[in-house]
């Protein structure tokens, strides 16, 4: 995982939203959608099949668009950790294109 630059990415964005400001439920649900970020690119670059890779890196990009939304609505675009998201996303997206 170390020399996957998409994971590291994901795993960075993880460790910046643990030291948001953020409380409660939005904070927890911040925490899982990033968490699932990071996991589900490990588990599809695990699988042996384009197809199986694929389907977990389009779950992760689920979770990037559900942290985009909370970041939005908690209005924390100018945050440090939005930049890497947006650049998470970039990766992530070209990831996906590339395996087409």
């Amino acid at each position: 995982m170390k020399t996957f630059r998409t994971f590291r990415l994901a795993s960075k964005f993880y460790k910046l939203c643990r030291a948001l400001p953020l409380k409660g439920t939005m904070r927890d649900q911040l925490l899982r959608a990033a968490s699932s970020i990071a996991l589900n690119l490990a588990e599809g670059r695990g699988k042996s099949s384009l197809k199986d890779q694929r389907r977990f890196f389009h779950i992760a990009l689920g979770s990037l668009r559900e942290c985009q939304a909370i970041f939005i609505l908690e209005e924390l675009e100018e945050s440090p950790a939005y930049k890497v998201l947006d650049s998470l996303g970039a990766h992530l997206y070209r990831l996906i294109q590339n395996m087409q």
